[in-house]
């Protein structure tokens, strides 16, 4: 794990967070999902700077897109988003699932 996975894990792990279950690296339909909450149809990805540069940003588009199609959303953050704002990372999670009228 990154530094940031292993920090945000920290947090999703063991129900912490509003007793949503989190599990890591679950594979979905040929992808590995950082973090999946599979109740909640939710995957947490967190990126690196190299996921700005290249052939990157399209292949993590066309990945969204196609759990998109079999009902995952799919909320992406930056590393270092985790490290500077956890707490904002957290809470836009929640927002998210409240969003989706999935109560958190």
């Amino acid at each position: 794990m990154t530094d940031a996975e292993a920090r945000l894990w920290a947090q999703l792990r063991a129900h912490r967070l509003m007793g949503l279950k989190f599990r890591r690296q679950l594979p979905i339909v040929g992808y590995i999902a950082d973090f999946a909450c599979a109740e909640h149809k939710l995957i947490v990805e967190l990126d690196g700077s190299q996921h700005a540069m290249g052939d990157v940003p399209d292949a993590d588009l066309a990945r969204t897109r196609r759990l998109n199609e079999i009902g995952w959303t799919v909320v992406r953050f930056w590393n270092g988003d985790v490290m500077k704002d956890l707490n904002g990372v957290c809470d836009h999670i929640l927002a998210v699932v409240r969003e989706l009228g999935r109560d958190a």
